[in-house]
């Protein structure tokens, strides 16, 4: 079974870094392309972040220039490192994998942003 698993959120004050994890198992996902997207109350779903096999990786506007989303395929990883976080970067973030048109996505892990 294809499970992703997140890590790495919690508590910053703005202006703070996290770094955020996911671990895939249950198959291979060299060849799929890994992103992230997140869910905040009163806010619409965001795809913060999208990385091919190949490591192209593509961003929304919103965390241009302070996020980078990375991938280790030897280890079935894909990151987000999070940095100038503003508090309206507070959301749960999920990671996920596209699997041939079958999407699998994690638990998320809770991002808060204080001001």
């Amino acid at each position: 079974q294809v499970q992703l698993v997140e890590s790495g959120g919690g508590l910053v004050q703005a202006g703070g870094s996290l770094r955020l994890s996911c671990l895939a198992s249950g198959g291979i996902f060299s060849s799929n392309p890994m992103g992230w997207y997140r869910q905040a109350p009163g806010r619409q779903r965001e795809l913060v972040a999208t990385i091919t096999s190949e490591g192209r990786a593509t961003y929304a506007d919103s965390v241009k220039g302070r996020f980078t989303i990375g991938r280790d395929n030897a280890k079935n990883t894909v990151y987000l490192q999070m940095n100038s976080l503003k508090p309206e970067d507070t959301a749960v973030y999920y990671c996920y994998t596209d699997r041939w048109g079958n999407i699998y996505w994690g638990q998320g892990t809770q991002v808060t942003v204080s001001s």
